[in-house]
């Protein structure tokens, strides 16, 4: 190590290797690490690694092959890392100068190619290109085959040299060149005379004394109303959506009428928001008011559990409201409230039940399905916020509340406790499964082997047989061991398990379980999928959707239920389209096609409801191995790895709607086709008009750390938004999904990507 012409440390040399030739070319390889004796804290910023490559020469004689000089830190200061190809000049020794003559980069002229593919594969390496595994394979081998191109035409030696990755909890971490008061700044004589201004971060006493005067008793008498004009005004804020910010002239203008606002209980969140809770004066009024404003719905009080809203009286307001809705409900907000115990403060925490965490702890205790689901998204949660008091409180009292075992079904410390002594050897069995450096026929035997032990190998568990446990996935299913013959693995990266639970009543349930993989994202668009086919069937609209069950019990593994189904893309390979498939399962010489009317209805309706839902969610990377068709008829979408308009393919259609998939309604002319139009208005319509719900459950959401929420979390509640169209009429909302289905259908290109999806798959 050289800076300053100046050695600053013994050098250090690898073992003696032998070399070998392949296709006529000469190749070193000495894979082995080299320990310099200096900290990464004593390298100086300009601090330069000399490389020399030796060859022997008779004894105790050594010539240089060649030699270069690289420098340790980039131009930003940060340590370099990873692969690098160094330039080696001939018989020469690396000579540590500044400038050097032996520079690691190859002269300008030998290949611009070179250094653009290594520009692009330092981008992708620190995430700034999405990342497609069967792309990224692909392009990797095509980059490694031009660099050894280009390296024969050059007629230079180059070696390959790799500088450490630094790895904390699975997360990648830059050595950053730091010097302690490096960044004073230079004190020298300014020509101007700086003059600080210690009014400027005040308040404008002008601003406070309008607040003041637009905030006084004497404003906003009972009895004021507002003209037809600011009626409409009023109206007009009222429907804000809950992203949309007020600005001051819209808060002045609530808390004048706030009186004449009162007896509208969409009208208090905006009421709420206005109110400067710093100020006792406008507290006390506004918490007076609370009192007597009429009482809001299980929408809206959702909202006033999120951050924003900090006063403990209007949080226990909003529970005072909560608990007025049904176990069902509950379950279906569970994810986001979970989520808003982390905004409780947790000295306001008693046992009365006002607050959210005795809340929802005393209905779990009376519901064991609530309990189930409770429990493990307090668990999972855990994991990513392991220091936040309430949920510390949530989990050493939940389990351990003595109302649990005075219920008619007792769930109790014990079934918590063999649920995750279950699944934590669960987890090491996958691991052992992983280990495995069989290819995966091998690690499927292993696999079984393991769950069919008779012996209490692992932990003392006996996978074949066990005490009788609620599945945490579906607890209304309780599961006594594994079918360990139909236990396999998936084709794919993680080898996830499907895994055959014996149920008490002589059934098999089937589950996959993931390890290595988030499914918290999954979760949450799950949960959404099954409150909107909640909605839409209140509505009398039955799209047969199949909400099918997902369960993350850490942000690292979970469960998925296993609905038997095959892929469109299997389909089409086997059947040669849709209808045949159909017309092979469900026969009916007599009705259209020669397929089962139901079927027919069926599938025309889940398409409608999928497309308008996965259109409102932003679901991205749709392509017909993750659309899966049921004989019944029934089409369902799995796999939702990337939402709120994210995709891993350009230009993607705003909804999945294939050719193939049309061909099967029997083409766009058809009764079928005008009916899965119809469908999609109607379902579109209904869904706007709960659009509050679905963005108060978003917004509970944004520092869940959930992945595609987590890249813009400011701005996650305003996608979906968007897609709800309501600044539209409904005349004017269903025009525009005409003309988003009609953009769906003629789509060109992405018919393209899907055959390069096909080709890739194939080559798996």
């Amino acid at each position: 190590i050289f800076d300053d012409n100046n050695p600053i440390c013994l050098p250090v040399q690898t073992a003696y290797r032998h070399y070998t030739t392949s296709a006529g070319r000469s190749l070193h390889s000495w894979n082995e690490w080299l320990r310099l004796p200096v900290r990464f804290s004593e390298l100086p910023r300009h601090a330069v690694a000399t490389v020399t490559v030796w060859d022997t020469h008779g004894p105790g004689k050594a010539l240089p092959v060649g030699g270069s000089t690289i420098p340790l830190f980039g131009k930003y200061g940060t340590f370099k890392k990873g692969r690098h190809d160094i330039c080696i000049w001939p018989d020469v020794v690396a000579d540590g100068r500044t400038p050097t003559s032996t520079p690691y980069k190859a002269p300008p002229h030998a290949s611009k190619q070179m250094t653009r593919l290594a520009k692009l594969t330092k981008k992708h390496r620190e995430g700034h290109m999405t990342k497609v595994d069967w792309l990224d394979r692909l392009t990797f081998r095509e980059i490694e085959v031009i660099n050894e191109e280009e390296k024969k035409k050059q007629n230079l030696m180059y070696l390959m040299v790799e500088f450490p990755a630094v790895v904390c909890k699975d997360i990648n971490y830059s050595i950053v060149y730091f010097e302690k008061d490096g960044g004073e700044p230079v004190r020298t004589n300014p020509q101007l005379v700086v003059v600080p201004d210690h009014e400027l971060l005040a308040s404008n006493i002008i601003e406070e004394k309008h607040h003041k005067l637009a905030r006084s008793l004497r404003t906003g008498q009972h009895d004021l109303k507002p003209n037809a004009v600011v009626r409409d005004q009023l109206m007009s804020i009222v429907s804000y959506p809950i992203s949309k910010n007020l600005s001051e002239e819209d808060e002045d203008l609530v808390w004048k009428f706030r009186y004449y606002l009162m007896h509208q209980k969409k009208a208090l969140t905006k009421f709420l928001r206005c109110v400067t809770w710093e100020r006792p004066q406008e507290r006390s009024v506004a918490l007076q008011m609370l009192e007597k404003w009429a009482p809001i719905d299980v929408v809206d009080a959702l909202e006033l559990l999120s951050p924003r809203f900090q006063n403990p009286t209007v949080r226990t307001y909003a529970v005072k409201i909560l608990s007025q809705t049904t176990d069902e409900n509950l379950v279906l907000y569970l994810l986001q409230l979970v989520q808003a115990l982390k905004y409780e403060n947790f000295d306001k925490i008693k046992d009365d039940g006002l607050d959210l965490a005795t809340f929802l702890i005393q209905r779990a205790c009376r519901n064991s399905y609530l309990a189930n689901y409770f429990y493990w998204c307090v668990v999972c949660l855990m994991h990513r916020f392991p220091c936040c008091l309430t949920l510390i409180y949530v989990a050493q009292h939940l389990p351990r509340n003595s109302t649990l075992r005075l219920t008619s079904d007792p769930y109790n410390r014990a079934q918590l406790a063999g649920q995750q002594k279950f699944l934590d050897v669960l987890v090491k069995l996958m691991q052992l499964v992983e280990r495995d450096s069989g290819n995966r026929k091998k690690k499927i035997e292993k696999l079984r082997a393991m769950l069919s032990a008779e012996s209490e190998s692992l932990e003392n568990m006996k996978f074949s047989s066990f005490e009788p446990l609620p599945l945490p996935l579906d607890p209304g299913v309780k599961v006594n061991g594994i079918e360990a013959v139909q236990a396999t693995l998936f084709k794919s990266n993680l080898m996830p398990a499907k895994l055959p639970f014996k149920t008490t009543d002589g059934k098999l349930y089937i589950t996959i379980f993931k390890h290595g993989d988030d499914l918290r994202q999954d979760q949450l668009i799950l949960q959404i999928i099954t409150l909107m086919d909640k909605l839409l069937q209140k509505e009398n609209l039955d799209l047969k959707l199949m909400p099918y069950k997902v369960l993350a019990t850490s942000s690292k593994h979970g469960f998925v239920q296993y609905i038997e189904s095959h892929s469109v893309a299997e389909v089409l390979a086997t059947e040669g389209s849709i209808q045949n498939f159909f017309r092979k399962h469900q026969p009916n010489d007599k009705a259209t096609y020669g397929i089962d009317p139901d079927v027919m209805d069926t599938y025309v309706k889940s398409c409608a409801g999928y497309c308008v839902i996965t259109y409102l969610l932003g679901v991205g990377d749709r392509h017909l191995d993750n659309l899966l068709l049921r004989k019944t008829g029934a089409l369902f979408h799995i796999d939702f790895g990337y939402i709120l308009g994210r995709d891993p393919k350009p230009l993607p259609p705003p909804m999945k709607l294939s050719k193939e998939m049309v061909e099967a309604m029997g083409g766009v002319n058809s009764d079928h086709y005008h009916e899965f139009r119809k469908h999609c208005y109607t379902a579109f319509l209904h869904l706007r008009r709960h659009a509050n719900l679905i963005l108060n459950l978003f917004s509970l959401m944004t520092d869940a750390s959930v992945p595609d929420i987590a890249l813009e979390p400011d701005k996650t509640v305003k996608k979906v938004q968007d897609k709800f169209l309501l600044e539209l009429t409904d005349e004017e909302a269903v025009r525009n999904m005409q003309a988003l289905i009609d953009e769906s259908v003629s789509a060109l290109f992405p018919a393209f990507v899907e055959q390069i999806h096909k080709f890739a798959q194939t080559w798996r």
